[in-house]
């Protein structure tokens, strides 16, 4: 067995228990790294890889950070994926026997993060934790350790719906029990960027019990209690921040799956992954952090409650009409710093006077806010003026205790006001009037000895002195000043009398230093016993943001205040995609009316590419998710349904990490919408069916129309290219044909971006082609062979209709039995024998090529 040094036996008993971490362990002045930890951090952090002598024959790999640096190292380890065990000295090293004691003090993990620039002041950082239970459902419980609060719920739906809701959060972590089946675990790595870690499920503690008061539910104990284990193992310390566990049901909110989200663009683009372009991005004029976390989440989460949309539109029509309350809101708002962290960074215990400050300004603006909103004089907004909390008295506090521009650390001095605590004024007053003598010293001893380059000076070694240079050394009165150092060009001295008023100055400065240190601490804990007004008010003062950022962007993208009926009706006149609209500027964008009701339930689109077919479908949905989160929406006018579910099937992606091909990816899509979609639900589906053959395409894509209208009766907007679908609008009464308009100037396509009634006469894809600026050679070939394709597909239109029978589109010669018969007698002599003829012919055998030919030399003999 390898014998090791002391100290690196104390590393690996601490790593033996933080395998699935980093462990930095504090020695000196730096954190160190040794083993596998180090190859790796070297390789990740790109710092130098050493070794050194751990006690064995070999040498172990070592590398180190500086500890005043590690927060940066840190930052780019959790950003990877990776966890941080920060392990440091314990014990005092003057009184240690042996090696010093260490122990991990915090576990800093991707969900788990305080600070940094990994945390973004405008979105949440989740962590998550699932349980799965026996009958297939899930617990799922997620916490924002920076904001303190805690939701939990149950996915009664399978690994998809949990799935979704934790894309839907963006959790960064998911703590799961060991238990959990490969399979399951599998599902979370492949469809999730996340951390996964374990704890085992355990009950509630009375660390944390508290915080889960009002779950009835055993299985939603169950899996709270799991993150809360997690949390307070990992932190090491108290987490008085954290919020009581919420419960919230799924379906009280609209359902959009992460493909709908995605396709939608809700939080961020397709293709740059990014916040710009996205709703959330129109949206965002919110003047507080705290509010623009709130937005994503209402935006993530439509309501479905008439009577709860109402309420925030009620509230947004009072901001909108009152323009210079709204106006002065924003400008005091912008003035408040982010509560809910700085409630977090208390409790956590890293909070510096800094941040104290940003909380004391902040709290200055709720008796402003508190009286704009009380001028606003309308009861819808009554309760908001009621629920400020200026805590005054914690005001008054930081107010009295803290200077108004306090050093970053807390360990300097320089916090505390004087006049607030009686023995630190003591200490500054002997210090300043210390340093008054030390200046009186100096004036004093130049006129004394005649040396004017005399000076008193200071440095951390030797303290006090009095510079004499070497020239000057004959003027100094003997037996007056001991030698103290020697320079170059000059010796320095010390007085009897200096050396008393050293001592009693730099006895001052260290316990004026030590004591502010202690006050801070102290006025951080009376802070604490404030948290839960706080964040109280944190969650009104979010709530105005969100709802005045609502009135803002109505009133400057001309929205207009949608209602609701409960007859599915869908009127929206003068509708625009929002997002669109505000890149393209309101002049160039066309706007189109949307009407669907009980018996115009599915809208076929047709049109050329390009034109505007997937935009008006979009707009539709993104109008419909405004409308329900509380905000005006773009357009005129808007009678609208509240939709349970929003689906969508839009744009083209393989699955590469389950090995799913774009088709798959569609049918799935596709399935999830069918099975799962209501009557009050809405569908878009973009270009069903291109993924495969022509006739396998237009097969499904009609098939699934059927089965909406026979099955399902969901508003459903279907684009396509397959013009033969056009029929159904004869066929199934609740279809109905629209298209998006174009027009050909000079030979070349000029989109109108207007849906008129009926079916498009054609697709106008080589246009499209065209406007892309394919060569122009490749154009005219296309339209050569598109030529050919036409004259064919006449010819066999043309054979089609040597005989008509009651079902158009079918040609009765390929039929057997008595429909053949019964036409057969209807037609003149001369087409019987034609008949007959091709009865003979066997054609049901023949290639397509040739039954075509030889119904179009049929054809030409009937025509003569």
């Amino acid at each position: 067995m390898t014998q090791y040094t002391p100290m690196i036996k104390q590393y690996l008993q601490v790593k033996a228990e933080y395998q699935d971490a980093f462990l930095f362990f504090r020695l000196g002045d730096f954190y160190e790294m040794f083993f596998d930890d180090a190859i790796s951090a070297s390789q990740e952090l790109e710092i130098t890889l050493t070794s050194r002598d751990g006690g064995g024959k070999e040498r172990i790999p070592m590398c180190g950070v500086p500890y005043h640096s590690a927060p940066n190292y840190i930052e780019q380890l959790i950003n990877k994926g990776y966890k941080v065990a920060i392990c440091e000295q314990t014990e005092d090293p003057k009184h240690a026997k042996g090696v010093v004691k260490r122990e991990v003090v915090q576990l800093i993990t991707p969900g788990t993060v305080m600070e940094g620039k990994g945390l973004s002041d405008k979105e949440n950082n989740y962590i998550a934790g699932v349980v799965s239970f026996e009958d297939d459902t899930y617990g799922l419980a997620y916490s924002d350790l920076s904001t303190g609060e805690t939701n939990v719920t149950l996915v009664a739906d399978g690994t998809g719906q949990l799935l979704n809701e934790l894309s839907t959060i963006g959790a960064k972590e998911v703590v799961i029990t060991p238990d959990m089946e490969e399979e399951q675990q599998l599902k979370l790595k492949e469809r999730l960027d996340v951390t996964l870690s374990f704890e085992a499920g355990q009950g509630p503690s009375d660390a944390f019990e508290h915080l889960l008061v009002g779950l009835k539910q055993e299985k939603l104990k169950q899996t709270a209690a799991l993150l809360m284990h997690y949390l307070f193992r990992t932190q090491k310390r108290s987490l008085d921040h954290l919020q009581k566990v919420e419960t919230y049901h799924l379906n009280h909110f609209m359902k959009m799956d992460y493909y709908s989200k995605r396709n939608l663009e809700l939080t961020e683009t397709i293709r740059s992954k990014g916040k710009k372009g996205s709703l959330l991005w129109l949206l965002d004029e919110t003047m507080t952090a705290m509010g623009a976390r709130l937005l994503k989440q209402w935006i993530d989460r439509p309501l479905i409650s008439r009577g709860e949309i109402e309420k925030r539109q009620m509230v947004v029509e009072v901001f909108l009409e009152r323009f210079f309350e709204r106006q002065d809101l924003r400008e005091r708002l912008k003035e408040v710093y982010d509560l809910e962290r700085l409630a977090g960074r208390v409790a956590f215990g890293n909070v510096n006077a800094r941040d104290l400050i940003q909380l004391k300004k902040s709290l200055q603006q709720i008796p402003i806010l508190k009286s704009l909103i009380a001028s606003l004089d309308h009861h819808s907004i009554d309760r908001y003026s009621k629920e400020l909390d200026p805590c005054e008295d914690l005001t008054d506090l930081l107010e009295l205790a803290l200077v108004e521009n306090p050093p970053l650390s807390i360990k300097e001095g320089s916090l505390i006001r004087d006049g607030y605590h009686a023995e630190l004024d003591q200490y500054r007053d002997a210090s300043r009037n210390g340093k008054s003598w030390i200046a009186a010293l100096e004036r004093d001893e130049r006129e004394r000895t005649g040396i004017r380059s005399l000076k008193v000076g200071f440095n951390r070694v030797f303290g006090y002195y009095i510079e004499v240079t070497r020239a000057n050394l004959h003027h100094l009165e003997e037996g007056r000043y001991e030698r103290k150092q020697t320079l170059t060009n000059a010796e320095r001295f010390i007085t009897p009398e200096l050396k008393e008023k050293e001592a009693l100055i730099l006895q001052a400065d260290e316990r004026s230093v030590d004591l502010e240190y202690e006050l801070f601490i102290g006025i951080r804990e009376q802070v604490k016993e404030f948290i839960p007004r706080l964040q109280r008010l944190a969650k009104v003062v979010s709530e105005l943001d969100v709802l005045q950022c609502f009135a803002t962007v109505s009133e400057k993208r001309h929205y207009s205040k949608p209602v609701f009926n409960e007859q599915r009706r869908i009127a929206v006149k003068d509708g625009r995609h929002p997002v669109v609209e505000k890149v393209m500027g309101a002049d160039g964008y066309v706007p189109n009316d949307s009407y669907m009701d009980s018996e115009r339930e599915i809208l076929l689109i047709t049109g050329p590419n390009m034109s505007g077919k997937s935009t008006y479908m979009r707009q539709l949905a993104l109008t419909s998710i405004l409308a329900q989160i509380g905000c005006y929406v773009p357009a005129a006018e808007a009678d609208l349904p509240i939709f349970d579910q929003v689906f969508t099937r839009i744009g083209a992606a393989d699955d590469l990490i389950s090995g799913q091909s774009t088709f798959m990816v569609e049918m799935l899509e596709a399935r999830n919408a069918i099975v799962n979609a209501t009557e009050a639900s809405l569908i878009l589906f973009d270009e069903i069916g291109r993924g495969t053959s022509t006739y396998d395409g237009m097969a499904l894509a009609q098939a699934i129309i059927e089965y909406i209208h026979g099955h399902i009766g969901a508003k459903t907007l279907f684009s396509t290219h397959y013009h033969e679908l056009t029929v159904l609008e004869t066929e199934l009464p609740k279809v109905k044909n629209v298209h998006v308009s174009a027009m050909e100037q000079s030979g070349k396509l000029v989109f109108l971006h207007k849906i008129k009634e009926g079916a498009a006469d054609r697709s106008y894809g080589i246009h499209v082609a065209e406007l892309a600026e394919l060569p122009e050679i490749l154009i005219t070939r296309a339209n050569e062979i598109l030529s050919t394709l036409e004259s064919k597909k006449g010819m066999e239109e043309s054979a089609a209709t040597i005989v008509k029978e009651d079902e158009p589109g079918q040609l009765s010669f390929f039929e057997e039995g008595k429909k053949q018969k019964t036409v057969a007698k209807e037609l003149s002599t001369k087409e019987t024998k034609i008949l007959d003829e091709l009865k003979k012919l066997d054609i049901l055998d023949m290639t397509p090529i040739d039954a075509m030919n030889t119904l179009y030399g049929i054809h030409k003999k009937l025509k003569k």
